[in-house]
């Protein structure tokens, strides 16, 4: 079976490297890591996600931006992108995040089951 591609894009490196480093511990996903998030569609297309973990607030691009790019790009418009925000807690949408224009978010601070649960709920096993 192979790997599911997983895509972090956040300006806080420290969640990222945790992140990755306990999704790459279940040995079913590679993940690359993007910090900036001006850097993040040259990244995508390189990598080649399943999945996009995107943080809305970042000091560079926002990530709605982001989103916007990869929308518009025909090898990225199909990637579920799933929002990090800590604008709105889980205690205001619960553990399994919720929807805002459509798109899916998880409140921050996310957990690494949060994100697994996630990823089967919008790529599978």
């Amino acid at each position: 079976m192979s790997k599911k591609k997983v895509m972090l894009v956040d300006d806080e490196v420290g969640l990222t490297r945790l992140m990755k480093l306990n999704l790459e511990a279940t040995e079913k996903y590679d993940v690359r890591v993007e910090n900036k998030g001006s850097l993040a569609m040259s990244a995508a297309r390189e990598f080649k996600p399943d999945i996009i973990f995107l943080d809305i607030i970042m000091p560079d691009m926002e990530g709605s931006e982001v989103a916007r790019q990869m929308r518009a790009d025909p090898t990225l418009r199909n990637v579920p992108i799933i929002f990090l925000t800590a604008t709105i807690t889980v205690d205001e949408v619960g553990p399994t995040g919720g929807e805002v224009g459509g798109e899916t978010f998880l409140a921050k601070p996310v957990t690494v089951r949060q994100l697994i649960d996630c990823i089967k709920k919008h790529i599978g096993e």
